[in-house]
């Protein structure tokens, strides 16, 4: 089921877990007065419990470098708790924004979020990010 955590003018973040991931879908823009506010959301469900993380933008309409670093913060938090962290759905202009700040080769990126939550979470799947596990670097 569903549930909405985050709601604003422009941006909505809700979230749902399958097959233990925490699948967080944010729809609207991330920009420096919203990415804030997916930052806390994002700490408050590993706070609550929650290691394993698809974060679907396949709704997000703009993101700007405050986003980006929200992606950071948000890795790192759920790294600390021997985590793992999925990127679902980037539409070819969000890929590109991922391409030109370098981020794309540090996160497992999935067509969507049903491939993503396929397989059962592995703890730990964090352990060499910011770098890339080896076999894992795109062609």
């Amino acid at each position: 089921m569903r549930t909405n955590i985050v709601r604003h003018e422009s941006m909505m973040v809700s979230y749902d877990v399958v097959n233990g991931w925490t699948v967080v879908e944010v729809d609207g823009e991330v920009d420096a007065h919203t990415a804030p506010m997916i930052r806390e959301a994002v700490i408050k469900l590993v706070d609550e419990g929650h290691r394993h993380f698809v974060l679907d933008l396949g709704f997000v309409t703009f993101m700007d470098s405050m986003g980006l670093g929200v992606m950071v913060a948000i890795t790192k938090r759920i790294r600390e708790h021997e985590g793992s962290l999925r990127i679902a759905s980037l539409s070819a202009r969000m890929l590109r924004i991922f391409d030109l700040s370098g981020m794309r080769q540090s996160y497992e990126i999935c067509p969507s979020s049903q491939e993503a939550t396929q397989s059962v979470p592995s703890p730990g799947s964090l352990a060499h990010w910011p770098h890339p596990t080896e076999g894992t670097e795109p062609p």
